[in-house]
């Protein structure tokens, strides 16, 4: 070693140059301390005094230092990275609990890596087959997976979901039945009497929930309620259903989620059908930009950010415990809000499309 250097106002001890990756032994040797009070200051901060850990965060950052996943998971079989797998990483839906589950896993000194399924339970699989040898658990968020490949899975690693309920497994849900009646007793004191729901992906839990729900509410407000669908959760899957909706002869309907509402939208307005004059539409989720539209989109708000952030720190504490048999109480259910906004009114004339020639 040479001559005492200055970083930041902190005083280390410069080392000889060495070729290659920094590693912990050249940070621990820059900061004057040993290799393991480097690893509890950078992996576990707090554990050590604030001199000493702002000595070695410096000394770390002067050599560029980072931890390698993989070589601390060597003598511990911990990789402190986690899994968030989404069904399509293109949906608006999926940026908010990515950015949460970011947020919970950073603060804990984790990775985050994202892997999609695109809307099938098959690739969803072969993702999670992939990415179980160097990932510590598994966030799914709105799977398609069975039950029963879901609990194959959590034998293995833990898994929490989000926005599906499994018996056994640690689920973060919306509270559905509350976003559900207030949405339809919106439209029920406009005047609608008939409402058609379309219906999500045939695999999606969260929409046979929402249809449940629906059945009890519109039965209490004596309102006729007819589901279509199946179908594909995107603007396409709205666009595509305009005509099964005329066909059902509604006043109003409620999408599974906001990207088909803006389709239906759409392809409404292309046939010379107005909304909510002709036709009141409803979402799910309260998407960034379901409010720019025009007319801007009435629909109930989810916690999304909220969602990710919990779904992370429960897979965490199931990290944390070394009792697999321990029974945590379930989550909360995340409050869901109706949000009216011009897409819905009372009802006028109903449009009917020409038959084609």
């Amino acid at each position: 070693m040479s001559v005492s250097d200055d970083i930041s106002g902190v005083d280390i001890v410069r080392p000889r140059r060495r070729s290659g990756a920094p590693t912990i032994y050249d940070v621990a040797e820059l900061a004057g301390v040993s290799p393991s009070t480097v690893s509890r200051a950078l992996s576990k901060p707090g554990r050590i005094s604030a001199t000493t850990e702002a000595k070695i965060r410096v000394a770390a950052e002067h050599l560029h230092f980072r931890f390698n996943p993989m070589a601390r998971a060597l003598p511990t079989g911990r990789t402190h990275t986690i899994a968030l797998v989404v069904a399509d990483i293109t949906n608006p839906v999926v940026f908010g609990i990515v950015r949460g589950a970011e947020s919970a896993a950073k603060a804990d000194g984790y990775t985050l890596v994202i892997a999609e399924s695109q809307e099938s339970g098959d690739a969803e699989s072969e993702a999670i087959e992939r990415l179980m040898p160097s990932v510590d658990g598994i966030v799914l968020a709105t799977t398609r997976l069975p039950s029963a490949r879901i609990h194959e899975i959590a034998e293995q690693k833990p898994v929490v979901l989000i926005n599906r309920a499994v018996e056994g497994i640690v689920g973060i849900l919306p509270d559905i039945g509350s976003g559900v009646r207030e949405l339809l007793t919106h439209l029920e004191e406009l005047g609608h009497r008939s409402i058609a729901y379309l219906a999500g992906p045939e695999t999606s839990w969260i929409s046979d929930q929402r249809f449940e729900c629906m059945l009890d509410a519109t039965e209490r407000l004596g309102i006729a309620l007819v589901e279509i669908g199946p179908n594909a959760p995107t603007i396409e899957g709205g666009r595509a259903a305009l005509r099964r909706v005329m066909a059902s002869r509604t006043t109003a309907v409620i999408a599974f989620n906001d990207l088909i509402a803006i389709g239906l939208m759409q392809a409404a307005a292309a046939e010379g059908i107005t909304v909510p004059h002709n036709l009141s539409v409803a979402g799910f989720d309260d998407i960034f930009g379901g409010e720019l539209i025009t007319p801007a989109l009435t629909t109930v708000r989810a916690q999304l950010v909220t969602a990710g952030e919990r779904a992370v720190e429960s897979l965490l504490a199931e990290l944390a415990t070394t009792d697999s048999a321990t029974q945590r109480p379930p989550n909360p259910l995340l409050t869901t809000t109706l949000v009216v906004r011009d897409s819905t009114s009372s009802p006028s004339k109903l449009i009917t499309r020409s038959a084609p020639d």
